[in-house]
This record gives structure tokens, C-alpha cells and sequence, in this order.
């Protein structure tokens, strides 16, 4: 679904993977992760990850648990299955957004071209 957005999906299967596919990425604009993964769960996975940057947006997902009430780092908690896939992405959106700040106004009497941003989001 994110692909087909326009966004870069990095993909791990555990916990370990994520760290490691974030740390070889570079540059990464927003973590989406699900609570319940092999080797440590995605809250883990989040506190490590903002300890890293912490800037990066990251939201913390979990088709098994309704109502997280475990502190944790993320900037969001979705319970997959309650939202639909469009407010999702609008969530991913704001939090991008957020994340850049404000546009910047070109100049008057001044154009640019510029091919849109690649956003790269690390999903596990």
C-alpha cells in the first residue's frame, strides 16, 4: 500500500533486522512497526531507534492489542483494523510534515523544478 503512495519501503522480519535495515539505510523518514515481532518487539525495537535519531517520526502498530498502555518512545500507537487504510496514510502524512516543518516560499518572480522528495519508511 505505501508503495504504491510513491513511498520507498525498507522491510526487516524481526526486531534485530529492523535496527540493522535502519542503521545500513542512511537516511530514513518515518519507522512504522508492528508491537509483536521475533527477537524484541516493536516497542524495543522504537526505543532503541529514537536513542538513534529522534527526530524520526515512528508509530508503533499491533493487530493483537486494542489499547497500548506500556510507555513507550513512539509518536503514535494504531491498533491495526480500526482505522482504515486512507487514515493511515494521512497519519503518515501529518507526521512527515510535521517532521519537515513549515514550506519554504520560493521568491518572487523566481520558479523552480524539482522532482518530488523520495520518503523512505522503514516498516517491520
Amino acid at each position: 500500500m505505501l508503495e504504491t503512495r510513491g513511498y520507498r519501503v525498507l522491510i526487516a522480519s524481526s526486531g534485530r533486522e529492523a535496527i540493522d535495515v535502519f542503521q545500513q539505510a542512511g537516511a530514513v523518514d518515518l519507522v512504522l512497526a508492528d508491537l509483536l515481532m521475533p527477537e524484541m518487539d516493536g516497542a524495543e525495537v522504537i526505543r532503541v531507534l529514537k536513542e538513534l535519531t529522534p527526530e524520526t517520526p515512528m508509530i508503533l502498530i499491533s493487530g493483537k492489542v486494542k489499547m497500548y498502555e506500556k510507555g513507550t518512545c513512539g509518536d503514535m500507537f494504531l491498533p491495526k483494523g480500526t482505522y482504515p487504510a486512507v487514515e493511515l496514510l494521512d497519519k503518515i502524512r501529518l507526521l512527515l510534515v510535521k517532521k519537515r516543518g513549515p514550506k519554504k516560499t520560493a521568491p518572487p518572480n523566481f520558479t523552480t523544478v524539482q522532482d518530488p522528495p523520495v520518503r523512505h519508511i522503514a516498516a517491520s
